[in-house]
């Protein structure tokens, strides 16, 4: 790929029928839909480029058909080992309860008799959200994705999450029951703001993915402005540091409680196959209870049904469902001293979050850059509030409609100790860099400039370059010029002879009076 004189990697583009440019990457391979395998006859096959729309929506259909159908075989798995089970009566109501699992995926809630259902396994959301992503990088290969970078993200982020947020809502109209009955516009906003988000990431990456030898994943920030990069950078960080601390606290708590988690297997006796199937959904919910544990370290807490709460000013819980993650709950009363260790993790968040967006920044802030760091923990307060709603809601009605984090709680009060603690260290780590960047000072003062008061500007002379006129030949070769016995090339006549034609002159124009 060649590089254009702004350093950006020139796009190749190729002519459609209509006159548009399409932006594809640098391989002259034959695309193959997402997932299919590749062969050597790639290379010496034509490119194939489709329609943005018409490529949006093969990919849509695909994402959709595999997630189903991996759904599908797992809810079969379970029909079969379990056949009086809720998953369905016969292979029709299996079909209904794997589609319900689908966009239960995607983070869309349902409706039951006795009341709603909204705490979703987040972790589900991997496997449509990858997908997605393998099909927003398919559609920048094989569809016409027109514009600068930026805009071609767009443009095929839209074209993948349109069709596949309309497959979502006829998909949840038609597994509608009299027991489950999956809400429509849910399906249509989570299954939009998903595709548009994974998708979107996966375009960026393919677009970037050549341009870069380094990580593709750092060369996506690139697409950002400066200041927004570095503050991306921030988020990205102390985000990171709040979930992997949830999830290290989670995982240390339910390892002091593992006889717990044993008695409530046992209750349960779910079998081999249904206990296979239980710590597989136990699985998906690993990170709802990671920012379960996250907003337990920022202060807030969550609660485990209506009137309860475990926070570290005590725990005041009831009766508590039995569902293995359920067992890493401390018992009732003050909270464990050890777990007050917890509240340190905003404030090393904060930390992170400062420095990395002060060593993102394009250039030294000087006094601005405590601002940054606040703006960076702010943000990061936005994206807690985002997922502690995500992770929490309804599980029926009754005690157990509320479940979860409160989300403006969680979220203002990780902004508060992430952004103070990312203005200290943003402060910190920009006056060590200034120091660093400073001048060494040898022990001689130097006097300051003096600034004229008036500056004359001199003219340089002009350098002419000297060319040499006459060319460096062989040994050997005598110029023609030197030559004036050469055959059949005549003699340059010096004085006009007699009987010879003299040039025609070009006389002068008269002055002829208008």
């Amino acid at each position: 790929m060649t590089r254009e004189p702004n350093g950006r990697p020139s796009e190749a583009r190729t002519r459609a029928s209509g006159g548009d440019d399409a932006i594809r990457e640098g391989s002259t391979g034959a695309r193959r839909p997402p997932g299919g395998p590749s062969t050597r006859e790639d290379a010496t096959t034509e490119v194939i480029v489709r329609p943005l729309a018409v490529s949006g929506i093969v990919a849509a259909v695909w994402c959709a058909g595999l997630g189903l159908t991996t759904l599908t075989t797992i809810t079969l798995i379970g029909w079969i080992a379990a056949p009086r089970t809720a998953l369905g009566t016969g292979l029709p109501g299996v079909f209904r309860t794997a589609v319900n699992f689908w966009l239960v995926s995607h983070h869309a809630g349902f409706s039951v008799p006795h009341g709603r259902v909204g705490l979703l396994p987040l972790g589900l959301t991997v496997l449509p959200g990858a997908l997605l992503f393998r099909g927003g990088g398919w559609i920048t290969r094989t569809g016409r994705v027109r514009g600068r970078y930026r805009i071609g993200v767009v443009h095929a982020a839209l074209a993948l999450a349109i069709p596949y947020a309309a497959l979502a809502g006829l998909l949840a109209l038609a597994a509608r029951s009299s027991v489950v009955a999956p809400s429509a516009w849910q399906a249509l906003l989570a299954c939009f703001l998903l595709a548009v988000v994974a998708g979107g990431l996966g375009a960026a990456r393919t677009l970037v993915a050549s341009t870069t030898k380094g990580s593709p994943w750092v060369a996506m920030l690139m697409l950002l402005p400066h200041r927004a990069r570095s503050v991306a950078a921030g988020v990205t960080g102390a985000t990171a540091v709040l979930v992997a601390s949830g999830l290290l606290i989670f995982v240390v708590s339910l390892l002091f409680h593992v006889r717990e988690m044993a008695d409530i297997y046992g209750v349960l006796g779910p079998g081999i196959v249904g206990g296979i199937l239980l710590s597989v959904v136990a699985i998906a919910y690993l990170p709802n209870a990671a920012i379960w544990a996250v907003s337990y370290a920022v202060g807030p807490g969550f609660s485990v049904g209506a009137g309860t709460s475990v926070a570290p000013s005590g725990v005041f819980v009831g009766m508590i469902p039995a569902f293995p993650p359920f067992a890493a709950l401390p018992a009732p009363g003050p909270a464990p001293l050890i777990s007050l260790l917890a509240l340190i993790v905003p404030f090393a968040a904060g930390v992170t979050g400062g420095v990395l967006t002060v060593r993102a920044l394009p250039s030294a802030v000087g006094e601005a850059a405590p601002l940054w760091g606040f703006v960076c923990g702010v943000i990061t307060g936005g994206v807690v509030a985002f997922l502690a709603a995500l992770s929490g809601g309804p599980v029926g009605g009754a005690r157990m409609a509320v479940m979860g984090p409160s989300a403006w709680q969680t979220g203002l009060m990780a902004a508060l100790e992430v952004g103070v603690s990312a203005a200290i260290a943003a402060w910190a780590a920009n006056w060590h860099l200034l120091r660093r960047t400073a001048p060494v000072d040898d022990g001689v003062a130097e006097e300051p400039a003096k600034i004229p008061d008036q500056v004359e500007f001199e003219d340089p002379e002009p350098v002419l370059a000297t060319v040499d006129l006459q060319p460096q030949l062989p040994d050997g070769v005598t110029p023609i010029a030197e030559r004036q016995d050469l055959p059949g090339v005549p003699k340059p006549r010096t004085e006009a002879e007699p009987g010879s034609v003299t040039p025609l002159r070009k006389r002068p124009p008269r002055n002829r009076p208008l």
